[in-house]
Formats: C-alpha cells, structure tokens, sequence
C-alpha cells in the first residue's frame, strides 16, 4: 500500500460558514484552525495547502472564559524606544472583536509561508451577514 501525497493541483476547497455565538475563542480558534489546515480530511498532507476556505460569522459574540476579558492584554510594539503597548480584551472585543478571532485561529496555524497562506482563506465578520454568498458555503458544525 502506499501513502497518499496531495498535490496542489488535485485539491478541492470547500467553503464553510461558522456561526460563533457563544462559542468559546480558544475552542472555536482551534477547530477553525484545523478546517483551514486540511485536518479533517483524509487527503492532508503536512507540507502542501490542503485546507478549506472558512467564513466567520458573529464574531462579537464569541465569549472568553474566566477573568480573561479584564487580565488578557494584546501586547505589541511600535518599533520606537519604549514603545511597547497594551491593550485590554475588554477594548478590543468592543472595538475590533473579528481582530480577536483572526489573531487567535492564526497563532494554531504553522509560522511558515504555508502558514500564512492557510490565514488567508479565513474570512471573519462581526455580524450575521457576509459577502461570500456567492460561494453557496455550507454550514459547519462545531461541538
């Protein structure tokens, strides 16, 4: 028997709507995570793109557990002496919650060009609207 090696030519994407409401950020970031690297198929291949296009939506009501919301920070920064800055994830989930949701499913995502390539099919959006309806995505259900 041999083993199966996708190549780039011979994937069929998929694309996928995830309803975030009241689902876990870390939890939703993981299995998001997976359907962009190709895990849930049997065709994945470690070094080649085999991933799903993924849509998310309601993305503002995805619910951080525990004291998070007042102790988590997002650090960064600016490049200029003393110019590391801070910022609560009470502001940002205020502010820019699909921001929150982006940078959680792209730190479980390979830090690699393969990687950043996987982050690109992720499409996140505060609302229940979206503009890919083109696309006819099917609803993924995540436990």
């Amino acid at each position: 028997m041999k083993t199966y090696m996708a190549k780039p030519e011979t994937i069929e994407r998929k694309w996928y709507v995830v309803d975030a409401t009241g689902m876990t950020l870390g939890r939703l970031a993981t299995r998001v995570a997976s359907v962009l690297r190709g895990k849930n198929k049997p065709t994945f291949t470690p070094n080649v793109d085999t991933g799903d296009y993924v849509i998310v939506i309601n993305c503002a009501k995805v619910v951080l557990t525990g004291k998070k919301l007042e102790q988590k920070y997002y650090s960064y920064h600016t490049g200029y002496v003393g110019g590391l800055k801070q910022i609560g994830y009470d502001k940002l989930m205020k502010t820019r919650p699909d921001f929150v949701v982006k940078k959680a499913v792209k730190g479980m995502l390979p830090k690699n060009s393969l990687g950043r390539a996987m982050a690109d099919k992720l499409f996140v959006y505060c609302g229940a609207e979206h503009k890919q309806q083109a696309q006819q995505p099917v609803e993924l259900k995540l436990d």
